[in-house]
């Protein structure tokens, strides 16, 4: 004997089942950087930290570009070079950070993505944020970018260019 149900939903019932139903959407953070291909006697790479303040929290780090190459994590010797990001939140990091660390890269343009919820990415309520990227060379200079970003339920969307370390900066934030 064979017994069937049917289940009709209606109403505001059926709208939350279909929202239930239907997959969500992470928010990403999308970060486009150049670094300029500099005419230098020595050229080392440089260490790139990526970072998020809103005013009223602490600063969280996306992501930190170092040497992870190097003998017994040396290569965390020089991070305390990468000043601003070092001061907001670097020295309270434990690296290699899953998620956050990865290798230097080469002059040329760059892009990182990140999914709220995993690494350092936290979702971004609506509000207004700072996206900060500071590179920093051995035997070269350091420069910070800030690019302030006003993110909607929509998402957002923002550029800056550096003078000397670092080209541009662009930033988006969606879902």
């Amino acid at each position: 004997m064979q017994i069937s149900h049917t289940l009709i939903l209606t109403g505001s019932a059926a709208l939350s089942a279909t929202a239930l139903a239907a997959p969500a959407t992470a928010q990403t953070l999308d970060v486009t950087f150049t670094l300029p291909r500099l005419s230098v006697a020595e050229y080392h790479r440089p260490y790139v930290a990526i970072w998020i303040e809103k005013e009223g929290a602490p600063a969280r780090t996306v992501s930190i570009l170092y040497d992870l190459g190097k003998k017994n994590n040396a290569g965390t010797k020089w991070l305390r070079d990468v000043r601003s990001w070092w001061r907001a939140s670097g020295r309270s990091l434990t690296l290699p950070a899953d998620g956050v660390s990865g290798a230097t890269r080469p002059p040329g343009t760059h892009k990182l993505s990140f999914t709220a919820g995993k690494g350092g990415m936290p979702n971004l309520a609506p509000g207004k944020y700072t996206i900060l990227v500071e590179a920093a060379r051995e035997v070269g200079g350091r420069e910070v970018v800030r690019v302030p970003l006003t993110v909607t339920a929509a998402g957002a969307k923002g550029s800056a260019t550096g003078s000397a370390e670092l080209g541009a900066v662009n930033v988006v934030v969606s879902r």
